[in-house]
């Protein structure tokens, strides 16, 4: 089950509030818009951050280095 949550400001999910600590963004911490990604390790750190309109494909490279 999903549900929609706060990605900013006071009421942001702590989740949001965790990974846009680690890597903000052009913007600082705040999420601009929609499809923002994170690159996260299976210890749970935040690596990367990519933008709204980079393609998934484009992150293929960074991932595979995970698995």
């Amino acid at each position: 089950m999903t549900s929609k949550v706060d990605v900013n400001g006071d009421k942001a999910h702590p989740l949001w509030k965790y990974m846009k600590s680690k890597k903000g963004g052009t913007m600082g911490a705040f999420i601009k818009w929609n499809f923002t990604k994170f690159l996260i390790n299976k210890e749970g750190q935040v690596l990367e951050r990519f933008g709204p309109p980079t393609d998934p494909l484009d992150m293929e490279k960074e991932i595979l280095k995970l698995l």
